[in-house]
Order: structure tokens, then sequence, then C-alpha cells
């Protein structure tokens, strides 16, 4: 489906106006219909009562009614067809009311404003208009002076500056002209037509200055903000003077004629945003389908909005407009954050309250007045349905529900993220600090799956039990599926379980080098059924936890290296011994490597005579950390150099041949070096 441009956020202020008509108009026909109802209604004796029960016990009648299903049908559909008449009947008068009433807007809107004006001039009060302007001039200057004397205020934050010069000014401008009004003992129409003007300038001057602030951090364009501005314009004193009219005796059929003019109005300026956008922020321009979707989707909210159906047309404004007011949203949050921080990092825990609180703030009120539209509804398919109100009831709690249950999750994440992460000071830990973190990072990764699990479970049972669904039979059946499997499932069980007890005996941690039967490898991650080992040639092994055994841990604590070298026998072997001391000296002075050196190189002794050497053996104490291969190749090359320096060789093996067998393997030789000059003679003369 193709995407809808963003200055369609200008619809959820605009229709905002659209649903107060409907909803007022709704809850006066219900309350005269229920005083009609309450007169009519009224309890029959108990003997009609005893005897309709009597009636009703007889086999006769019993029967009779049984016989009739094929009649009470016909006489279903019957009703059915009599109430889309009746619909199809009171829309066209409706229609037909609003025609007759249209050419009468002017004249009903003179008449009201000339009886405002005959009041204050009965009163002694200037006209209307001029005590709004008098109100909002006398709050402009105060505002003035506020601007002036606060001018050199600022923030460390960018956007709360922003947000104080936008912002601070009007709740001066909101106290002053409460005070003002608050003071003043109005005419009753007139302290109707002055509220109104009022409400209506504060609110487009806050609207209007959220909308600079998006503008300001990037939410929206500078087409976006003219096209909404006009929109906000318009929205405004449409519903001012709806409001108006509403207190002042204007029929009812020319205030719903204000309102339909007004959201034509609304409805042509958000139609002229939609064909005269401009590019995206990648640069692509807007296509002619894209532009024909839109426009049909504007009128069918347009549409739903007339025939009263206001829960779905708010739904298709949100499915248009919240996704793109939450990603506007943390635009603003994560440039205050930044600006006031200097954080942009959104997987800490104060940015994920901030970022997941603002989201739900905003979804909160969006489900609240779609709930409050809901429970106004004139319509009575979407008010009067039990099924339809328990599904719809059910739908906002279960987004609650969600709401908490993201928000729970993001900050356990959040946590779990950072303990995973390697901190700065890693190598500079205690041995105890860094194997408690190393606990850590192995302990985390199973507790946060176990946590999502946990998670989703709660709030699938949540929001079914929110359904009207019983869970009741769900869980029990959960469990009885769930010995089920277990019986099928004893490998799975067992390698679960033996997972468990590995790590409550801290078998192994995340990046240590563990050896068990056949495998090997540095532990990279496990689940909760394996562990992945990465052997030192790149592969990797997942094996159950089941089919471990025993383990061999290479990384705990210290690691000893040995190794053996074979000198002849008249090698002095106190001066190897010196030799050894020095070479040791050095490997501890070693900037790379003396770091990882626990006890350093030094010759342990003469192991065994062998047929042809001494076997002197070497040893040290390193760190586990990998680095004794390093340690032990530096060593290898340094014995090498000090043995040539000082004239000590290696052993080697030799082999003694007798005079006679000399001589006859001499001639042995020979023959193969003759036998071998004739063939590569043959050879050569058959080529030729």
């Amino acid at each position: 489906m193709p995407k809808f441009p963003a200055y369609l956020l200008s619809l959820i202020v605009s229709m905002f106006l659209l649903t107060l008509a409907p909803m007022a108009a709704a809850q006066t026909a219900p309350a005269t219909g229920g005083a009609a109802q309450a007169s009519q209604s009224s309890a029959p004796p108990p003997e009609k009562i005893a005897e309709l029960i009597k009636l009703l016990d007889d086999p006769d009648v019993r029967n009779w009614i049984q016989s009739r299903p094929a009649d009470a049908t016909a006489e279903a559909q019957r009703e059915a067809t009599l109430e889309v008449e009746s619909l199809e009947a009171e829309a066209r008068s409706r229609f037909h009311a609003l025609r007759a009433a249209l050419p009468r807007v002017h004249s009903e809107i003179a008449a009201a404003a000339a009886r405002v004006h005959q009041q204050a001039s009965e009163r002694g009060f200037a006209p209307a208009l001029f005590l709004v302007l008098g109100i909002v001039c006398v709050g402009a200057v105060i505002e003035w002076l506020f601007r002036r004397a606060a001018s050199r205020a600022k923030f460390q934050s960018a956007v709360l500056t922003r947000a104080y010069v936008e912002f601070g000014p009007l709740i001066v401008f909101t106290v002053v002209a409460t005070l003002i009004f608050m003071a003043i003992d109005w005419p009753p129409l007139v302290r109707v037509v002055v509220l109104y003007a009022l409400l209506a300038v504060i609110a487009y001057r806050l609207f209007m200055g959220l909308c600079r602030l998006s503008l300001e951090t990037g939410g929206m364009t500078q087409f976006q903000y003219a096209r909404i501005r006009i929109f906000a314009a318009v929205f405004t004193l449409g519903f001012a003077l709806w409001a108006m009219c509403r207190r002042l005796g204007v029929d009812s059929d020319v205030r719903a004629d204000i309102v339909y003019l007004f959201s034509a109005a609304l409805f042509l300026i958000a139609l002229e945003a939609i064909w005269r956008r401009p590019a995206d922020r990648n640069g692509n321009p807007p296509t002619r389908a894209t532009n024909i979707l839109a426009s049909l989707y504007l009128v069918l909210l347009w549409l739903l909005w007339c025939i009263n159906f206001t829960g779905l047309f708010w739904i298709g404004i949100y499915a248009v407009v919240l996704p793109r007011l939450l990603s506007g949203a943390d635009r603003v949050t994560r440039a205050f954050a930044l600006t006031r921080w200097n954080e942009d990092n959104a997987n800490t825990p104060r940015m994920v309250l901030l970022l997941r609180g603002v989201r739900a703030i905003i979804i909160v009120l969006a489900l609240g007045w779609l709930g409050l539209t809901w429970h106004y509804n004139p319509n009575i398919i979407a008010r009067d349905n039990p099924y339809l109100q328990t599904l719809v009831y059910g739908v906002f709690k279960s987004a609650v529900v969600l709401l908490i249950v993201d928000l729970a999750w993001q900050l356990a994440k959040s946590y779990i993220d950072r303990k995973l992460t390697p901190a700065a000071d890693e190598l500079s830990v205690s041995a105890d600090e860094a194997a408690r973190r190393a606990r850590l990072r192995t302990l985390l990764p199973i507790f946060r799956n176990a946590l999502a699990a946990v998670l989703i479970c709660i709030a699938a049972m949540t929001i079914l039990a929110e359904m009207g669904v019983q869970i009741g039979p769900l869980i029990a059946g959960a469990g009885i599926f769930g010995v089920a499997i277990g019986f099928g499932s004893q490998t799975l069980v067992k390698d679960i379980v033996s997972g468990v007890f590995y790590l409550m005996d801290d078998a192994f941690r995340v990046g240590e080098w563990i050896e068990s039967g056949s495998y090997n490898g540095v532990v990279e991650s496990f689940s909760l059924r394996s562990i992945r080992l990465r052997h030192h040639r790149g592969s990797v092994f997942t094996v159950p936890f089941g089919e471990l055994g025993a383990i061999r841990n290479g990384s705990r604590d210290w690691t000893v290296d040995k190794f053996r070298v074979r000198v002849p026998f008249k090698t002095d072997i106190a001066k190897v011994g010196k030799l050894a001391k020095e070479i040791g000296k050095q490997l501890q002075e070693d900037p790379e490597l003396g770091p990882h050196i626990i006890k350093t190189l030094k010759m342990k002794g003469v192991e065994q005579i062998g047929e042809f050497g001494i076997e002197i053996s070497f040893g040290f104490t390193a760190k586990p950390d990998g680095e004794q291969t390093a340690i032990r190749r530096r060593a290898y090359t340094m014995i090498t150099q000090a043995f040539a320096e000082n004239d000590i060789s290696f052993a080697q093996p030799t082999f003694q041949v007798g005079g006679e067998e000399k001589e006859a393997a001499a001639a042995a030789m020979y023959k193969r070096q003759a036998d071998a000059a004739a063939l590569a003679a043959a050879a050569e003369g058959g080529k030729e």
C-alpha cells in the first residue's frame, strides 16, 4: 500500500470539530426517547403474569410455538426490511432538512450577532469583537514585557530553550486573559462569544507552537507547516463559530450546515495538500497512484464521519496520523536528550523511559479520545451491540496492557544489554570482579529469553481475558498438553535440566575455553538446550547440554605450560638453567607478554635420559586468557638464540656404520647410481 503523506496529521485536528455536532445532537434524542419509554412501561398485574405462565405451560401452546419457526423467520426478515426502509427515510428527511436550512445560515448568524450586540448595548458594553480585541491587546502587551524581561534566559537544552520561547509567553497571555475574563461580570451572550473566541486564539497558538517545535527538530517540512497553519486557522474559526451558535440559540439544522461547510473547506485544504506536496526526504516525487489512493482514503474518512461512524473514522485517522505523530515525538525527545544530557544512545534506561513514556502518553490519549467518541457514538449498531462493545473495550484495555508489557521489556532489555557490553575498565578490574562479570554475561542471555517468554504469555492471557475469552480451560489444557509433550521429549528435557545444573555449578562462562569429549573451543553463547563452541580453527560446535558430560575448563584462575628440550649428553645443565632464568626475566619485563605471566619461565630439571640426549623440562604459569601460546613461542625463539650464542646444540639422532658393512653399502650405492644412469640413457635413446 503506498505511503500516505505526513501532512494528513492535520486531519486529527480538523475532525475534532466534525465529531462534536453529531455527538451533541445524539445526546438529546436518547433522552427524549428514554422518557417516552419510561412513561409507557408499567408493570402488568400479577394475575395476568400468572395467566401467561399457565398458558405457556400448556402442551398445545408449546407445540404451536414450535411449529412456527418459518413464520418467525419471515417476520424477522420483514422487520429487517422495514428497518432498512426506516433508515433510508430518516436519512432522506435529514438531507432535506439540511438543504432547506442552508439558505438560512446567513440570516441566523446575523440574528444571533444582533442579539449579542443588543445585549451588550443594554448593559453598557462595547461590541463583542472589540472586547475580544481589547483582551488580546492587553495580553499581548504583558506578553511583550515578559519576553523582554526573560529574553536572556537560557537552558542547557536547546529544545527546552525553544519550548520556553514558544510556550512561556503563551502561558503568560493565557493567565492574563483568564484573569481579565474572570474579573468582569459579562452579559450571558457576550460571555459566550468572548469565551470561545479566547479559547480559539489560545488553542491555535498552542497548536502552532507545537508545530514550530516539530519543524525546528525536523519533524515536519516547511510545506507541511504552511498547510497545517492554514488548516488550523480554518478549524479554530469554525469551531469557535459552531460553539457560539450552539449557545446563541441558532437552529440545530443551521448549525449542522455550518459544520458541514467548514468540514468541506478543511477537506479541500487537505486534498490540495495531497496533490501539491513536494518530493519526500529522499527526493522521490509523489506518484499519481499515491495521490489518487490518498484522495480516496480522505473521501472515505469524510463519508464515515457523515454517517456518524465516528469510531471507524478515528481508527482511520489513527492509521495514518499516529505513526507519524509517534515518529515526530521521537525526534523531539531525542533532540531534547541530545542537547540536555548529550546522550544519543536509545538503549539506556533513562532514554527508554523517556521515549517509551512519551509514546505511551500519546497512545493512551488517542485511545482515551477514541473510547470517548465510541461511548457517545449515536449509531445504535456501534453502541448497543454487547458483543461489539466487549470487543471494542477489550481492544482498549489490551492496548494499555501491551504498552505496560512493552515498557517493562524495553527496560529489562536495556539493562541486560548494558551488562553484556564490555566495560572500558575490563582489563583493570580484579579477578573476582572479572569472574562476576563473566558469570553475568553467561546468565543474562538466558534470563532475557525467559523473561521475554513470560511477558509474552502474560500479555497473551491478559488480552484474551479482556476480550471475553475464558482462559481457565486454556490454562488447564496447556498443562495437560505440556505433560504430554514432556513425555515425548525426554531428550529435550534432559538437555534443559543438564544446562540448568551446569550453570548452577558455574562450569563455564561465555569467553572461556572448555573441552568435553571430542569437542573443544571457546564458549560463544548458549541457549536453553545447547552450547556453541568456537574451535581455534574457526569451526563452530553446537553441542546439547545432555551430551557434554565431564568438562575440562582451561580458562579459570591460572594455567601451567610445560615443554621439553633435548640436548647432547655433554651439555652443561647448570649453564642451561642460568640461560633459562635470564630468558624468564626478559619475558617478565616484556611490555606485551609480561602482564599475562604469573610465574615466569624457569628450568624444571632433567626429565629423562634418552638414547641420543638429555630431556630438560621448562615451565611457566600464566593467566588463562589464551596468551600462553604466544609466551611459549617467544620462549622457544629466545632459547634457540641463547643456545646458539653459547655453543649449545640440540640433540640429534646419529647412525654409525661398520667397516665391511660400510664398503658393502658403498658398493650398493654405486650399483644403484649405475643402474639409474643406464635407465636414463635408454630413455634418451628411445626418444631419439
